[in-house]
């Protein structure tokens, strides 16, 4: 059984000019409604991995959900939100007037989130328990139709894969994160 990660491709939202932090959430918010840039050609791996599965798992947003059709317009795709990118937590200091690029200020609110500030955001233990519910599906379904993939996220694929390691499953140590880049995990019965 296989279970292929593929991180969506590059997103249209390229702005990257420092913003307030209030503004980050504006920023965010393009970035999940933009779609991702169409390629020339796409990483070969990816393009083999999803050709030979039976269905293609996506978050519900529209760059997860582009990204699968532009590999494989011919794929059974299953949207779930389940399969969503871990959110940012709300700023602190709302009224803070530093500027920062997109890239640092995800950073920073990563960051605060991983020592247990998720404020308007789920835990980072309600994202574990996300992930071993994504995991449990993605299994499931590999049982079933021995390949599966899932376009989806960096930080989330991120969180799967480790649960399916826990489970013994078989691949890299870490996903993959770079758009349109494909890690895949074999148990071997």
């Amino acid at each position: 059984m296989e279970i292929s990660f593929i991180r969506h491709g590059k997103s249209k939202c390229i702005e990257n000019s420092p913003v307030t932090i209030c503004s980050f959430k504006d920023w965010i918010e393009k970035y999940d409604s933009e779609g991702v840039f169409e390629e020339d050609a796409y990483p070969s791996e990816s393009i083999e991995k999803i050709s030979k599965v039976s269905v293609v798992f996506t978050s519900d947003l529209k760059r997860s959900i582009q990204s699968a059709h532009l590999l494989n317009s011919n794929s059974h795709i299953i949207s779930d939100p389940m399969f969503r990118e871990v959110e940012l937590p709300s700023p602190i200091l709302k009224s803070l007037s530093l500027k920062l690029s997109p890239n640092i200020w995800t950073v920073i609110l990563r960051t605060l989130w991983f020592f247990g500030y998720s404020s308007n955001c789920e835990s980072f233990k309600c994202a574990k328990n996300r992930a071993i519910t994504a995991a449990e599906v993605l299994i499931k379904n590999a049982e079933e139709h021995r390949l599966v993939a899932l376009v989806g996220h960096g930080f989330f694929n991120m969180m799967i894969a480790k649960e399916l390691q826990s489970k013994g499953w078989i691949g890299r140590r870490n996903t993959n994160s770079n758009h349109w880049r494909c890690t895949t995990y074999s148990l071997f019965n």
